[in-house]
């Protein structure tokens, strides 16, 4: 294996990961908040799952994204 070519390929999948995560994220809150469903305020409860099954990997990340 190929340190830094791997090291850059999961670099790369992250980044992707995170621009299109927030992306969604703002999205959907955007439309709940402008269809009355999300108030604009107060904390939501966020959770990630990063699995790989080719090596039986499954990590789950939970946190809270505050909206204020």
């Amino acid at each position: 294996m190929n340190e830094d070519v791997f090291n850059m390929e999961v670099r790369k999948f992250l980044k992707k990961v995170g621009v299109t995560s927030q992306r969604e994220i703002e999205q959907a809150v955007r439309e709940a908040i402008d269809s009355g469903k999300l108030g604009g305020k107060g904390k939501l409860k966020a959770r990630m799952l990063l699995t790989i099954e080719e090596l039986g990997l499954k990590h789950e990340i939970d946190g809270k994204i505050a909206l204020e």
